[in-house]
């Protein structure tokens, strides 16, 4: 499958080829608008189907997006958006071209209170695409710190070809340490990370800047899309399993929001993805860095989202702005889909502990031993009666994820070592 991208303000110009279906993420500019897949049958598709995109995805946009015809949402009851935007029918076309050039504006904030952290552990081959990508940030961070959680340090000759980062080296093992290692070692005001798989758009600074600057959030994330659909696995990944969220419109997560699914678990995982995220430091000044019984190398996952739980929980809120673009790596083999998804359903039954302990939410509970072996029960069956044998064989890898996460928060080291690391007070810019 195809991965393009389709800028509409430049014109109705189809850019790939019709020999293999392809996903398109359609842009104004720099303004991502949605993403649609097509056919091998489809392409290419016609001018008057891209004509009709670029009228529903920038009707879209206007109504979540512009001043006068609507405003940012927020997700209240039930994890479900309430749109404050009205209907945006009788406008003219000039006049939503021009509103949508200009909310493609590139950000005009610098990325001066930035520092940028990214966590590798012995991926050799991706690593230096996401460094050369990096080089190229416009704007770039004040700072970019590169933390090695390999044991015997294999990313350091990569990283000192690039004399503007800075090398910082978690022999122990655990994003969450590696993480928490480069928020101790960073001096921004602002702190951004991504991962050694994944590669931030040029712009990708500027729009967290912009984020920041514009609200008043403790946190931001953005879209993650794909960076190739090669293989059947990464297919599976992006579509049977949802990827890392398809949505393109911007999203306020406050307090009502946790207050709201507090009953069956706050879905904090609807926030957005690690690979891209960014905080204020106060942020981690209040509720403390990332849980290190989480994440890649102990849980298998969810650090990201249990610190989002943490800070709805004290009040603050939260922006997903889709203008931050990077672009992900999926895994490309069946046997690496299988073992993400095991620990994808490890790590979110130990962040679901986690949250239970922490703050006393039976919802989470609730969603571990009644909602979650429910989901998996339903799907095998719909999955065997559908007869589809690859969402059978990965609904499997979610409950045998789902029991291995139920045996972790039983040993008798979990309670031990819940309590979370905090911030030195250091000088920071």
């Amino acid at each position: 499958m195809q991965v393009l991208a389709v800028d509409l303000a430049a014109g109705m110009a189809w850019p790939g080829h019709a020999s293999a279906p392809a996903h398109v993420l359609f842009t104004w500019g720099r303004l991502p608008l949605g993403a649609r897949n097509f056919a091998t049958s489809q392409l290419p598709p016609s001018t008057a189907t891209m004509r009709q995109i670029a009228a529903d995805f920038g009707a879209m946009q206007l109504a979540a997006r512009d001043r006068e015809w609507g405003a940012i949402p927020s997700v209240k009851k039930d994890g479900e958006l309430l749109r404050r935007a009205r209907p945006i029918g009788g406008v003219d076309a000039a006049t939503a071209r021009e509103r949508l050039d200009c909310l493609a504006r590139p950000a005009q904030v610098d990325g001066a209170a930035f520092t940028l952290i990214v966590c590798t552990r012995d991926r050799l081959d991706d690593l230096p695409t996401c460094l050369a990508q990096i080089a190229a940030l416009d704007p770039a961070p004040a700072e970019t710190i590169i933390v090695d959680n390999a044991l015997d340090g294999t990313a350091r000759s990569l990283v000192t070809a690039y004399p503007a980062l800075r090398y910082v080296h978690e022999p122990r093992p655990g994003l969450s340490r590696a993480r928490n290692a480069g928020i101790r070692a960073a001096q921004g005001s602002l702190i951004a990370f991504t991962d050694d798989d994944a590669w931030p758009a040029q712009g990708w600074i500027g729009e967290l800047a912009r984020a920041f600057a514009d609200h008043d959030v403790a946190a931001v994330t953005g879209l993650v899309a794909p960076s190739e659909l090669e293989t059947e696995a990464q297919q599976l990944f992006q579509f049977m399993l949802g990827g890392f969220g398809r949505v393109y419109e911007p999203t306020v997560f406050d307090h009502d929001f946790y207050l709201a699914g507090r009953p069956h678990g706050v879905p904090v995982w609807r926030i957005g993805a690690g690979a891209n995220m960014a905080f204020r430091r106060e942020a981690f000044e209040e509720v403390g860095l990332f849980d290190e019984r989480l994440g890649a190398g102990a849980s298998g996952c969810s650090e990201d989202s249990e610190l989002w739980y943490r800070l709805l929980a004290a009040g603050a809120r939260i922006l997903y702005e889709p203008r931050a673009i990077v672009h992900h790596r999926h895994r490309r083999d069946i046997a690496g889909l299988r073992r993400q998804v095991r620990a994808y359903s490890r790590g979110h039954v130990a962040a679901l502990m986690a949250q239970a302990d922490r703050y006393g939410d039976r919802g989470n509970l609730r969603r571990m031993f009644r909602l979650l072996p429910a989901y998996y029960l339903g799907t095998f069956i719909i999955a065997f009666v559908q007869w589809q044998p690859r969402r059978l064989m990965l609904v499997c890898d979610e409950a045998r994820g789902w029991l291995t996460g139920i045996t972790y928060v039983l040993r008798r080291r979990w309670r031990r070592s819940a309590d979370v690391p905090v911030l030195p007070e250091v000088h920071h810019g």
